[in-house]
């Protein structure tokens, strides 16, 4: 019987190691699925056609629902080697975007956009002036893009900059832009100082819209683009704390 057992225990020894194995190998499966998930895609940067068949509102929704996915830290996977690649041979993108200059607002990112997708300016406290007018008709005029967004943010320190009426080298001519937000901003019930967080949000908003009033005011190219439906021109908040941006 002993010898029995002997003769067969390296058989069970052997079984055992296989079922080891197999377990192993279905282990390393499924991580490689899950790797493979994690691939990069090698999207296409937007094309003359596609851009052509979209629409202001596409758009718009478009940045909306890129939102969503940033808020809930689910950005797409992007090549972004092979998009720089793709993009070299032209430029089709849906939106220009005008950004204040806040570095904790990285506006792809935002809208879940890769290259080619966006034109981003930026300037502490997003106004316009002609660089930036110019630039957005050759955003829209020369290359196509359906939206203006421009793009105010929570805490913005050239808002509280401006309300403080800083005096300081360029800056103070820099601030001057802003000045007519707040002029805009004296029905607001309450303390009118930096330290009242909601006088700042209301200042910030209401300077959105001042923009918007300029880039129609002062660019008749743009404004005939909106009055034809070509292009909207609209505006939004960034909440830092959360990553929402507030369409106005």
């Amino acid at each position: 019987m002993k010898k029995v057992i002997f003769m067969l225990l390296p058989l069970l020894v052997l079984a055992v190691s296989c079922e080891k194995k197999s377990d192993k190998n279905e282990s390393e499966n499924k991580s490689l699925d899950k790797i493979s998930k994690l691939v990069p895609l090698k999207e296409k940067v937007l094309t003359a056609e596609q851009q052509k068949a979209l629409t202001p509102d596409l758009v718009i929704k478009s940045l909306k629902d890129g939102n969503k996915r940033y808020m809930n830290n689910d950005l797409t996977l992007r090549d972004h080697s092979a998009l720089v690649r793709d993009a070299s041979e032209g430029q089709y993108p849906k939106a220009v975007i005008l950004s204040c200059l806040d570095s904790r607002i990285p506006v792809e990112d935002v809208f879940d956009k890769g290259i080619g997708d966006l034109f981003v300016g930026r300037v502490a406290g997003n106004f316009v002036n002609e660089d930036l007018l110019g630039s957005m008709e050759f955003g829209c005029k020369v290359s196509g893009a359906k939206l203006i967004l421009v793009l105010g943010h929570e805490s913005c320190g050239a808002i509280k900059s401006a309300i403080d009426d800083v005096k300081l080298g360029n800056i103070t001519a820099m601030l001057s832009k802003i000045k007519p937000a707040i002029a805009k901003s004296q029905d607001f019930a309450g303390d009118k100082t930096v330290k009242n967080d909601d006088f700042v949000e209301y200042v910030a908003k209401n300077n959105v819209l001042q923009t918007i009033t300029d880039i129609k005011s002062r660019s008749p190219i743009l404004k005939e683009m909106e009055d034809k439906g070509e292009i909207k021109i609209i505006g939004a908040y960034y909440d830092l704390h959360s990553g929402e941006v507030i369409f106005l």
